[in-house]
This record gives C-alpha cells, structure tokens and sequence, in this order.
C-alpha cells in the first residue's frame, strides 16, 4: 500500500505542477462566467430588426398582426410574382408572408418567401398569430360575444409539489431541474472522459519510453496501475474543487444580475416553464430564487463526486488496460469505441431520460454502471428515491471493482509486450494467462 502512495503522490505532483494544469483551472471558471454573460446579453439585448411585408388575399389579417419589437410587418397590395422578384433585390426586406383566400375550417396554402431561413422563433412567432386572429374570427362567426370570448380565455400556472412519505410538501420545476441535471451530467461526462483519457495516454507514453521497466523492478503492475489510476483522479477531484469554488465566486453576482434585469428573469423563467404573463420582474425574481432553493445541491454537489469517482475508475481502470496493450496511440482507437460507448450512448439518452424520469428506462440505464454516473446526475434533481441512489451507487462500486481486476489482468501482460499486433483475440489470451 505505501507503494501505491507513493506512485499516486508522484502522479498528483507531477501533474498539478504543470502549466496546462494551472491555466486550465484559472481560465475554466473565468470561460463559464462569460458564457454566462453571453447569455445574460442574449436574453437582453433586441434582435435585429426585420421587415415583413405581407400580401393578404382575404382582408382577415390586415392591422390584425400585431409588430414584435423585431419585426414589422408591413402590409401591401401588389402582384405575388412582382414582390418575389422585388425581394431578391432588396436587402431591406427580410420577407414576404402570402395569404391566399382561406377555407377557415381548413387554412392552408399560405407561404412565407425569404432569400434565407428565417428561423424557428420567426416562424413560430408567424404561425402562432395566425392561428390566434383564425381562431377569433371562427368565434366572432359563431356568433359569441366578444367580451365572453375574452372571459373564456385562461392562462394556468401549474405549481408542481413533491409529497414526501412523511407528508411534507415541497415544490419544483421540470426546467429548472432539467438545467440542473443536464449541466451535472455534461460536466461529469467530460471529467471522465477526459481524465479517463490521461490515464490511457500516460500508460502508453511510459511503456513506449521504456520507463515502466525500471518502475516495474521495484513495484508490481497492478500497483503501478491503481497508483496512476487513482492520481489522476485526484487531479480531477482538485481541479474540480477550484472549479466549482471559483466558479461560485465569479458567478454570485452574476447570478443576482440576471434575477435584477427583467428581460433575462422573463427569457429564464419561460425557459423554466412558468407563466409569467401578468408578474412583476420581483415576481418573476422571487419565484426563480424560491424554485431555486429548493434544490438539494449539497446532495447534488455529493453525489457528483461519488459518481466521478466511481465512473472515472471504471472507465479510467479500462483505458489503462488498453494503453498497456499498444505501442502507440493510433493503435489504441480500435479499442477505445467499445469501451467509451456506453459512456456516449448515456449522454445521447438524456433527451429520453428527460421525459419520463422515473420510467423504466431511465431506472434501468441509472442502475447499470457504465450508464449510471451521467443518467442518475441527470435524475437526482427530479427527487429519486433514496433507495434508488443507494443500489446504483452499490452496483457502480461493483462494477469498477469487476472492471479493475479485469484489467489489472491485462494491464500485467500487456505493459511488457512491445512490438506486438494485438486484437481482441490477444486481449482475451492475456486475460486468462497464469504468470
């Protein structure tokens, strides 16, 4: 054991001295506060702006389409074929909205011209205000009182809670959870894969150098394995920890900007799925701060490091195991897919994950240790069950022990082979030789 302190104290120094190191973990949390600036300025600032001009066969829609702070819809009579033509030589003229004469019962046919895609806000933005003075016009016809029209309308704010089993009450918000659980994931995603990464490319630097001879002389394999293993993973864990305190530091006041600018607590709170229609921006504000602080981000913060733990050296004890098999890292790629598969196969599921939290999908994906430690960060702010939490993390700490001793029997073959061409075939050889 004092061997593998060793070697981990040699990986850990030897690492966290280097200027990569240093000028990642200063510039990571100073990029991440300036997205969030950008998003901040997105949210913000006005679009360009743009002109529509609108040709309307049917007389509906004329003084009826209300102007956005970005577009401005211009109505107009003129040749359908002549406006085409003009719009091509105009670059004031962002496009042309034709409205032929319409069967109410069953609109179509009408078409939006532009020399560019105009996008899916504007072309959301378009349909959904035809749909409305379609829709008014069909109730105005049907011979209904405009002022019980307008009674008829209702906007809903559903306000999720949480029943505990003890009774308590909590509330929650889909988006704001998703926001969570996606950032969670990513992050731990690419702390994997990135550490898992040094691992399998110092192996092979060392083995290529001939150092892992005179290593090899004083320690046996498998320690020098889960001391690289488990110094690298330290650096993550420190990197990690610089991230996340730094962040927090340049993020504080960020954070209170967007909750004091109204556009940006607007753009977020529809994001987050709330009606905001008739708050105030101190509404709006103090609901986001109140759904915010329901969030369990210490168990969130915990459960992360246990899940880069676990994912990194399930991941990270395999990568070691293929970097000790080839002589080269070109040689390594057609080893590496198989192995970081599932660990993408996990970050493409999120969006099915999202859907259902708690269906058997997502359950089963959370409980399989090359899947669980981005699927559960993904699940964790939507309340998983406790006993949910315990069996994945008992099942991910079974699973890097069955994949360390898997390739520790690899990794002590493979770490003096040189010059061999090694497949799959090989690999299984390896395992199951007695030495």
């Amino acid at each position: 054991m004092n061997k593998i302190s060793l070697i981990i104290a040699r990986e850990y120094i030897a690492r966290v001295k280097k200027k990569s190191f240093i000028i990642m973990t200063i510039l990571g949390p100073i990029l991440f506060a300036g997205m969030m600036g950008i998003v901040i300025w997105s949210a913000t600032r006005e679009g360009d702006q743009k002109l529509i001009q609108v040709i309307d066969e049917t007389g509906l829609f004329e003084n009826k389409i209300e102007n956005t702070e970005t577009i401005t819809y211009q109505f107009i009579q003129a040749d359908l074929e002549e406006t085409k033509e003009s719009l091509l030589r105009s670059d004031a003229i962002f496009g042309l909205l034709h409205i032929p004469n319409l069967n109410l019962d069953k609109p179509e046919g009408i078409k939006f011209y532009s020399t560019q895609s105009p996008g899916i806000a504007v072309e959301g933005g378009i349909e959904k205000r035809i749909r409305g003075i379609i829709e008014d016009e069909k109730l105005a016809n049907s011979g209904l009182d405009q002022e019980l029209i307008d009674n008829l309308r209702a906007h809903v704010d559903i306000h999720i809670i949480n029943l505990s089993e003890s009774g308590d009450e909590s509330e929650s918000n889909s988006g704001i959870a998703f926001g969570v659980g996606y950032v969670s994931s990513f992050l731990l995603y690419m702390f994997i894969f990135i550490y898992g990464m040094q691992i399998m490319r110092g192996v092979t630097q060392e083995k290529t150098s001939r150092i892992i001879e005179v290593m090899i002389a004083s320690v046996r394999p498998f320690q020098l394995m889960m001391g690289k293993i488990l110094g690298i993973a330290a650096v993550g864990l420190t990197q990690f920890v610089l991230w996340a305190v730094m962040t927090t530091a340049l993020t504080s006041a960020t954070s209170s900007f967007i909750l004091d600018q109204p556009a940006a607590t607007e753009q977020f709170a529809n994001e987050a799925g709330m009606d905001t229609e008739g708050m105030s921006a101190q509404d709006k504000a103090f609901d986001i701060s109140k759904v915010l602080d329901k969030i369990e981000l210490p168990t969130i913060l915990a459960s992360f490091l246990i899940y880069f733990l676990g994912g990194y050296l399930l991941y990270g004890a395999l990568l070691a195991a293929i970097g000790s098999a080839v002589d080269s890292e070109a040689d390594s790629q057609q080893f590496m897919l198989p192995v970081t598969l599932p660990l993408i196969f996990s970050m493409m599921m999120i969006s099915i994950v999202i859907q259902e939290p708690h269906g058997t999908m997502a359950f089963w994906l959370s409980m399989i240790p090359f899947t669980s430690p981005v699927i559960m960060m993904m699940r964790l702010p939507f309340d998983v069950p406790l006993w949910e939490l315990v069996l994945s993390v008992s099942l991910l700490i079974a699973g890097f022990c069955g994949t360390t001793w898997m390739a520790g029997r690899i990794y002590r073959i493979g770490i003096f082979m040189h010059g061999t061409k090694v497949n799959y075939k090989t690999l299984a050889k390896w395992f199951v030789m007695k030495i």
